[in-house]
């Protein structure tokens, strides 16, 4: 029996993930998905934690993909406090509908939580995301050059690491470079 193996991204990975995210988002008006451009320009980035770049795997090949990156939150007067953004998210087409993408979601945002992270927000169908907890980011306090756009821009926040940990922050949330090519 053929089983979803799911695990973070290796060196070896980086063409696999290139053909899952093109698949995915493939469009004929494009030649490459402007997804694929982001993962390869958030790579190298202070943005990138290579523990959150999590791949699908089934049958040895490739087949779904999450990613989790560094944002900021820039609170009104007060220090700016990490975070995290979700996306792309790409399954290939001959394997989606089966599960393969909440899957890779789940086994990013477990990854997250271990390392102690506590928000992360995310643009995308909410009837997707809602399964995972997440909720309107702006009844968090979070804006972002997203937040017009309503419903889909969207936050969830993690378990705290310790019972001491305050709420998760609030205000602007400040997205690397690359993302502002997509």
């Amino acid at each position: 029996m053929t089983t979803l193996r799911l695990r973070p991204e290796g060196p070896a990975d980086t063409g696999p993930v290139r053909r899952v995210l093109a698949s995915a988002f493939a469009r004929p008006e494009v030649q490459t998905p402007p997804e694929v451009e982001l993962v390869d320009d958030l790579r190298g980035t202070d943005a990138w934690v290579s523990e959150l770049a999590m791949v699908a795997e089934y049958g040895g090949e490739v087949v779904g993909y999450s990613l989790l990156t560094r944002v900021r939150v820039r609170p009104d007067g007060g220090a700016v406090a990490p975070a995290l953004t979700l996306g792309p998210v790409a399954v290939a087409p001959h394997r989606q509908r089966v599960g393969h993408g909440s899957a890779v979601v789940q086994a990013a945002l477990d990854a997250a939580t271990e390392l102690g992270e506590r928000l992360v927000v995310v643009l995308g169908d909410p009837a997707f995301y809602r399964r995972f907890g997440f909720g309107p980011a702006t009844e968090l306090g979070l804006t972002s050059p997203w937040a017009g756009l309503g419903e889909p821009w969207q936050a969830l926040v993690l378990p705290p690491s310790t019972s001491e940990e305050g709420p998760p922050p609030r205000g602007e949330v400040v997205f690397p470079a690359p993302w502002s090519r997509v």
